[in-house]
């Protein structure tokens, strides 16, 4: 009597610790896979380049047990908030001083920089003049209206020699940090995507690269002026704090840093993306 007492006590064990987690629960992305088992990292990218090179290294993750899920985004804040809210494993979209800036603005969110990967240079661009000493006197200019994509715009047009920012301002210049406008720019601040709308109304634009391409803009060939292969502006790709580490996320940069991608950005894009590995 006592060993069927003991018998049942012991299945009515496994059934609890069964339904309690046992081998059919859903396999986390941070945790390392079972042999021959398959883990997805869901991605957020914005559609050019990053989704396009995140499709290249696909196949290559595949042979390596991981499904890449690729989640396009058009702008540059809700890739953030869904990494943060655990609905990312990461994202690709974004360079450092950016990151950083964000999480200045967004006390609560907790992302890092697991590694570099490419660099997009910013460039002015114009549906109205062919030379920026076409420009007349009152011009209108749009520039992104995030902190620091705004700071390098304005960083890109003393560059070209067209306002001059005061002494020791960095990336995050403001429009009140211009101290000569000699020609009166008339700066209109808009969000990133939209720029290449505005190609319409203002006489030249500063728009990051990836926006450009996705609007059949070509860098090399329409930019009227463009950022040397010196820009500090590395795309990254963010993590959630502690996930730098992850052996899944470690896979996905020695993918996207290999000799295969660096030749497909090399061949694809002729040098409006530039390795940064």
């Amino acid at each position: 009597m006592r060993g069927k007492f003991l018998a049942a006590l012991t299945l009515a064990a496994t059934l609890f610790m069964t339904g309690c987690g046992g081998g059919d629960a859903p396999a986390k992305t941070e945790d390392k896979p079972a042999a021959g088992s398959e883990v997805t990292l869901k991605i957020g990218a914005t559609p050019v380049p990053h989704a396009e090179i995140l499709e290249e290294i696909r196949p290559d993750l595949k042979e390596q047990g991981i499904n890449l899920e690729i989640i396009e985004f058009n702008d540059y804040v809700q890739p953030n908030i869904a990494l943060n809210d655990k609905e990312l494993d990461a994202n690709f979209f974004q360079h450092e001083p950016y990151l950083n800036d964000f999480i200045k603005e967004h006390k609560d969110v907790k992302l890092a920089n697991a590694g570099g990967v490419h660099i997009e240079p910013m460039g002015i661009y114009s549906k109205k003049i062919k030379d920026l000493k076409d420009l007349v006197d009152g011009s209108g200019v749009s520039i992104p209206n995030d902190p620091t994509n705004g700071g390098r715009a304005l960083l890109l047009l003393q560059k070209a020699g067209l306002l001059k920012l005061k002494d020791g301002v960095n990336e995050m210049a403001t429009v009140q940090d211009i101290a000569e406008n000699p020609r009166n720019l008339v700066i209109q601040e808009v969000e990133a995507a939209q720029l290449p709308r505005t190609l319409e109304d203002v006489d030249i634009s500063i728009i990051n690269t990836n926006f450009a391409m996705n609007a059949n803009l070509n860098p090399m060939n329409d930019a009227l002026f463009i950022e040397d292969k010196t820009s500090p502006y590395v795309n990254i790709i963010a993590v959630r704090e502690g996930d730098e580490n992850n052996e899944n996320i470690k896979k996905l940069l020695t993918t996207i840093r290999s000799d295969k991608v660096k030749k497909f950005i090399e061949d694809k894009y002729k040098g409006a993306i530039v390795p940064a590995f």
